[in-house]
């Protein structure tokens, strides 16, 4: 009897993710939107759902959810609606959360990102859609009981769904870490996933190889980092394809990812639209979105991290690896511009600043933004390099004095004692004082060995502590040596 053969599977990946816009104020009231401050410190009766009080749009939620929009390549709506999304949470104050269901307000757009070195794939958006935040429940240890923060109670944020057009672990992380960058370039949120201002939740099902018909769906909810994302999925597909190879059948659920142990648990059964009974919001109105808005949002759309390293390969010649760290993050594009725009050329700025600056940085464990260097003065430090008043060497060593102290680049130059000497009296001096010194190195040399010139200029520069130019040294080595002797 033939070994019976288990059918290959397949899996179908979608990811929704919630970024929080970057407002000063929460999406229907003036309460401040930032992260962390006493539980319960920002609230007011509109976030707490006191009877009477009403919500107002925040305009600046509207515009900053548009410029979503448009980074995705979306259409806009004419005319979008909130509607209320019916669900008992004790973290849920008013018993649901305005949310947007049957007209969002960005619809049908894509995200490229990179699957392999060199190789993009574009994966659909079905719609980008505006929703208020809920609170946060607190389940302090070895309490009786459980509490309830709302600080983060109606802070805008919008949802961005994806089609599932995602075909494993690795293609699912590369997204995200595609579309917190897009989001981060286009100054709408800092995506911090560990302040939950980027969130995911990710849907996967499995099908039999060449099957058409999507299987059953499983999300899987609040995955916190990029690692998750694919040690999540990992696990799930593989549950899936385990249990339908024993014949067994996939639930559409809700499942929770628990880090420690790396597995997925259930949480409820998956809940359909109906089931949050959605019906428009009857305290908002229907908002006109014209087109004269969405046209100036367009325009001040910021350059995207992917036309960027183009322009950074293409127009300034840098290589792919150059372009890609430089793009890693919107504040090191910016520093890196900026020190092109005050006077170095771009492969000069890139070799500084990724160099230089981003690895102090690592090893400080500081952010670009604290900086107290400025870009103006990385190119006043590199010029006096170029102009022969501080060593290749040198130049480093005072530019850590910078980043460290806030110093100018002559005045950390001037502490540490690192300006080159360039006075042709006081380098001759040393050079007659190391040619006596070294006899034998100047008959070598004398004798056809030309490379014995080096060794002369090395104890030279030891005998200055590096400080000496060493063209100058050169150029009064000869002066007194002469050519070298015939070879032997």
């Amino acid at each position: 009897m033939a070994a019976e053969t288990k059918t290959a599977f397949e899996p179908v990946i979608g990811l929704e993710v919630h970024c929080q816009l970057a407002t000063k104020t929460k999406l229907f009231c003036g309460c401040e939107a930032g992260f962390g401050g006493q539980p319960n410190s920002r609230i007011c009766p509109i976030c707490t759902a006191q009877p009477g009080s009403l919500p107002v749009l925040d305009d600046e939620a509207l515009n900053l959810a548009i410029t979503v929009g448009l980074a995705l390549s979306c259409t806009i709506r004419a005319k979008t609606k909130f509607d209320r999304k019916n669900y008992f949470y004790p973290d849920l104050p008013k018993g649901y959360q305005i949310s947007q269901y049957d007209e969002p307000l960005c619809e049908h757009g894509f995200l490229e990102f990179e699957v392999e070195k060199g190789a993009t794939k574009r994966a659909r958006v079905l719609r980008v859609h505006m929703e208020e935040d809920a609170g946060k429940a607190l389940h302090p240890e070895g309490a009786s009981s459980s509490l309830v923060d709302l600080n983060r109670a109606g802070v805008p944020l919008v949802e961005i769904v994806g089609m599932p057009d995602l075909a494993s672990p690795a293609e699912a992380s590369a997204y995200l870490q595609a579309l917190r960058r897009l989001l981060r370039f286009a100054g709408v949120s800092e995506c911090d996933m560990e302040k939950g201002s980027l969130r995911c939740d990710a849907n996967v099902s499995i099908r039999p190889v060449g099957e058409t018909k999507l299987g059953t769906k499983v999300e899987i909810k609040n995955i916190n980092s990029f690692r998750n994302v694919e040690r999540a999925l990992v696990f799930e597909i593989a549950r899936q394809t385990e249990a339908m190879q024993s014949g067994g059948k996939i639930v559409q659920e809700t499942r929770s990812f628990r880090d420690t142990e790396g597995t997925t648990v259930s949480m409820r059964v998956k809940e359909s639209a109906d089931d949050y009974r959605y019906f428009p919001d009857p305290d908002l109105p229907v908002f006109e979105i014209d087109p004269a808005r969405v046209e100036r949002l367009r325009k001040a759309l910021p350059e995207s991290f992917l036309v960027k390293r183009a322009r950074y390969r293409d127009a300034w010649g840098l290589t792919e690896y150059d372009a890609r760290v430089l793009t890693e993050e919107p504040a090191t594009a910016r520093f890196f511009e900026a020190v092109v725009a005050a006077g170095l050329p771009p492969k000069a700025a890139a070799n500084w600043v990724q160099g230089e600056v981003l690895g102090w940085l690592t090893e400080s464990k500081r952010e670009l933004e604290t900086l107290q260097t400025t870009p103006a003065d990385l190119v006043d430090l590199v010029k006096m390099a170029e102009r022969g008043e501080l060593s290749h060497l040198a130049a480093k060593k005072v530019l850590r004095q910078m980043l460290d102290t806030g110093a100018k680049a002559a005045a950390a130059a001037q502490s540490l004692d690192l300006l080159q000497i360039r006075d042709a009296s006081s380098l001759g001096a040393t050079v007659d004082e190391v040619l006596q010194q070294e006899a034998k190195i100047v008959g070598d040399y004398r004798g056809g060995k030309e490379t014995a010139l080096n060794a002369l200029l090395g104890r030279v520069m030891r005998a200055t502590k590096g400080k000496g130019d060493p063209n100058l040294i050169k150029e009064l080595l000869l002066q007194k040596l002469g050519p070298a002797g015939p070879a032997k």
